[in-house]
């Protein structure tokens, strides 16, 4: 019996042994990961002059309140007509459409991959999966010429409407359908439900968990959007935050950035926890 626990003594003792150093290693990435956003916001609440003559701050300065006060109020721009009210309610717009037009393409599309027998439908699917391949930046110049053609720049669904297919989403929402067994679908044609009852009313239920994970992720893609809003917008009533920082000066780029910062990360405090298990149902 001894020899047959001391495999699991050792195993338990060298895990006791490993854990200040996986304690170690967790808050050096803690570290790195959070003194950035303090430089960040300590440079933030500083004058322009103080960065000008010193340079980023360790600390926090006398001028926080004054500092975002002003910026608040403040219009810039070319016209004047850029304020953070107007910036944030862009990049909300950018975020929001961008992750309710990609949840209702992602989940029509696996569901018909999944549920709809038609000739070729794999073939489809890792049509859709290999765009994953091709970024942002490799299709830039004629998804730009579509856009133009069409007359949507300088507009919301402009920014939004080229954007929303995900085939990531696709993937997550194909690979949780999978796991739904065939005899849920048999036993709604044997109540009489149609696609879309069974769609509406069964799926969509089931798919909670799944969507609040899908969503967290897309809002926080679409509101960190930099490159297609500076290519798609001239107006600067279509201005977001990231696009504000590239024209910000002395401390206000650093305040903007921080405003840009916290939408995001009250998104993920909030909704963690479906994020996690929403993600775990999709390797069950």
């Amino acid at each position: 019996m001894s020899n047959a626990r001391s495999p699991a003594i050792l195993m338990h003792r060298c895990y006791k042994q490993l854990q200040p150093g996986r304690h170690l290693i967790l808050l050096v990435g803690v570290l790195l990961l959070v003194l950035p956003i303090w430089l960040v916001f300590t440079t933030s609440t500083h004058s322009s002059r103080t960065l000008a003559e010193e340079g980023i701050q360790w600390w926090i300065g006398e001028q926080f309140l004054e500092n975002y006060a002003a910026l608040w109020w403040q219009e810039s721009g070319f016209r004047r007509q850029v304020t953070v009210p107007g910036m944030l309610l862009n990049s909300a717009i950018l975020g929001l459409g961008f992750m309710v037009g990609s949840l209702i393409i992602s989940m029509t599309a696996a569901y018909a991959i999944v549920f709809f027998r038609f000739p070729f439908g794999s073939f489809c699917f890792w049509m859709i999966f290999i765009t994953l391949l091709f970024p942002l930046e490799a299709r830039i110049i004629p998804s730009y010429q579509v856009v133009a053609r069409l007359n949507m720049l300088d507009s919301y669904s402009g920014l939004i409407l080229p954007m929303i297919s995900s085939a990531t989403g696709t993937f997550f929402f194909r690979q949780f359908y999978r796991s739904i067994p065939d005899e849920l679908l048999e036993a709604a044609k044997l109540d009489g439900s149609g696609p879309w009852r069974f769609f509406v009313d069964i799926l969509l239920p089931l798919s909670k968990t799944m969507i609040a994970a899908l969503a967290l992720i897309l809002f926080v893609v679409g509101w960190n959007q930099y490159l297609w809003p500076l290519m798609i917008t001239t107006s600067e009533n279509f201005t977001t935050l990231m696009l504000g920082i590239r024209t910000a000066r002395g401390y206000q780029g650093f305040a903007i950035a921080i405003l840009a910062l916290l939408p995001p990360l009250l998104v993920v405090i909030f909704f963690q926890r479906r994020f996690v298990k929403g993600l775990l149902e999709v390797y069950k």
